[in-house]
């Protein structure tokens, strides 16, 4: 099975090309490719399918093992891989997800994509939806449209936005980005009874109103360089309770993400960039 290795700001990938189906054994296959100590090492999985309603198909499997329905860092890493190595005769194209279809933008330079625009659809801010919940709901305070709750980790409240982007979040607004938020309380928060179906956790520090830090606890993974879903879910929540403008730079550890919530057709757009790193084949 040959491969190339590609991240999105850091957030890393093992691509694989397949022109059928996927391997039977492909959950267990994803962790141990993902394996940094005995495999090749990323935050997940990623197969490029054929589609019958898109360009092409991608699925995505974090390194524990369990898929993911969204991944904006990874649709960029295939949207490239696709224009460079597989069919370069257009610079739009249409992404096949487990949210559902994704329009592609891409920016050429002599051949090479540069940059990538993902048109990762509306905010899902109904909570059953998103899904969260809390056994204190009569409680929750609504600031714009999203819900803003709280959850108590060591008797310490952690007030947050749920939004979903195909994949659920949790937004935090903190006055520092450390380590014991992240590591500490980022998995904790993920496992929290609030997310039924578990949470990314998104730390932030807004600059102002189009500049914005922040550091995210990706459910199945850990911490990752970036996430794009998650940037998009951030500028989304900043702006409803009143912090962001609807377009601003999510600076992440890896790298900046143009995040432009687009109010004409409430759709959420994501620029930046994807990179090769190497190909090698997998012997197992």
């Amino acid at each position: 099975m040959k491969f190339h290795k590609m991240h999105g700001l850091g957030n890393d990938f093992v691509v694989v090309h397949m022109e059928d189906t996927l391997p039977d054994d492909v959950l267990e296959l994803a962790k141990k490719v993902c394996d940094r100590h005995t495999g090749v090492g990323a935050d997940g999985l990623v197969f490029i399918l054929p589609s019958e309603q898109a360009d092409l198909q991608m699925r995505i499997f974090n390194s524990d093992g369990t898929e993911a329905q969204q991944c904006g860092n990874a649709v960029r890493c295939v949207s490239k891989y696709y224009y460079e190595r597989i069919d370069n005769r257009k610079t739009k194209i249409m992404v096949e997800t487990k949210r559902g279809i994704q329009s592609i933008v891409l920016q050429v330079e002599a051949g090479t994509v540069k940059q990538v625009q993902v048109d990762m659809g509306e905010p899902i801010l109904e909570p059953v939806q998103i899904p969260v919940k809390s056994p204190t709901i009569h409680d929750q305070v609504v600031i714009g449209e999203t819900i803003y709750d709280q959850v108590v980790i060591k008797e310490q409240a952690y007030a947050f936005s749920a939004v979903s982007m195909g994949n659920p979040h949790a937004v935090i607004e903190v006055d520092t980005l450390s380590d014991a938020l992240v590591n500490g309380i980022g998995p904790k928060i993920e496992t929290n009874e609030v997310f039924p179906e578990k949470a990314n956790i998104e730390f932030i520090d807004i600059h102002s109103p189009d500049e914005i830090s922040m550091r995210v606890w990706e459910r199945g993974v850990g911490e990752t360089m970036a996430c794009g879903s998650g940037a998009c879910a951030v500028l989304v929540a900043s702006h409803l309770n009143g912090k962001a403008a609807r377009k601003a730079t999510i600076h992440l550890l890896g790298g900046d993400l143009m995040i432009d919530w687009k109010e004409k057709n409430n759709h959420v757009y994501m620029t930046g960039p994807a990179s090769f790193v190497f190909a090698g084949e997998l012997t197992t």
